[in-house]
């Protein structure tokens, strides 16, 4: 038998534990961030491109998935001044990004699969070299959305900006735009963003990175039109604690690959 003050604190406890849980559900959690890794291959000819994808698809895309990564975006530009392959990672955590080199070497399939592109000679290897820019997820987009566009591949248009702002504070500043009213005008005007973040290792720093995808260039274009004028951007942008906060925008125009997750 529970003698009183046993009863008691039960009863308190109990109460105590309904208050927190329905406090939780009156707030709400924040959803835990991802992180992304894009690597940029810059490729010398068609022959460096065709070993390369066969390496991405027979091997690095399926050892990810093992290693429990998610749907992986793999692009090429939409115009063929340059020589470029693009690869979108998202990471559940800094540690898993840490970690994925020693995990994938320790998958037999991966590493069978990948033999020509991992053991390259010296004087043939598999692209000239690659960039690896690394971001954490903004507060406002916490994780990344694959859009259901229905287009060919070679219709469809990724856009890849990169903001870099002239000091760090202005930086934070543009990402509180960002939080704060631009990505809720980007989803009222479907944009189908795909992912917004913050750089915290790679070139060109501080900046920050994200991505919005379309059905094909004419309504890429027709987006951005509406967006200029859009009353409540106008709004936005004129506030004067958001002035300045940015420096200079780098634009990227991307097709999807055929066998592209995103």
């Amino acid at each position: 038998m529970l003698n009183s003050r046993t009863t008691r604190n039960c009863i308190l406890f109990f109460l105590f534990l309904a208050c927190v849980l329905q406090a939780g559900q009156s707030v709400g959690f924040a959803p835990k961030r991802e992180f992304y890794q894009i690597k940029i291959y810059h490729l010398k000819d068609d022959s460096q491109k065709t070993r390369l994808e066969t390496y991405l698809k027979q091997a690095y895309l399926p050892a990810l998935h093992r290693a429990g990564i998610g749907k992986v975006g793999v692009f090429s530009p939409a115009t063929d001044t340059d020589s470029l392959l693009y690869v979108l990672i998202p990471f559940k955590s800094a540690d898993q990004f840490i970690n994925i080199s020693e995990t994938l070497a320790k998958d037999k399939a991966y590493t069978t699969a990948g033999q020509d592109y991992l053991s390259a000679a010296f004087d043939n290897p598999a692209y000239k070299n690659f960039e690896s820019i690394f971001m954490e997820a903004f507060t406002g987009m916490p994780s990344l959305v694959a859009p259901k566009l229905k287009s060919d591949a070679s219709d469809k248009i990724y856009e890849l900006r990169r903001y870099e702002a002239a000091t760090e504070q202005l930086h934070e500043n543009k990402i509180s735009q960002f939080n704060n009213g631009e990505l809720d005008i980007f989803s009222r005007l479907g944009f189908n963003t795909v992912f917004c973040g913050q750089v915290k290792a790679g070139a060109k720093l501080p900046s920050m990175m994200y991505m919005t995808s379309f059905e094909n260039k004419a309504e890429r274009d027709a987006h951005w039109k509406s967006f200029s004028a859009d009353p409540a951007w106008k709004t936005l942008n004129a506030l004067p604690e958001y002035a300045h906060n940015f420096l200079r925008a780098d634009i990227y125009l991307l097709h999807p690959t055929t066998y592209s997750e995103i």
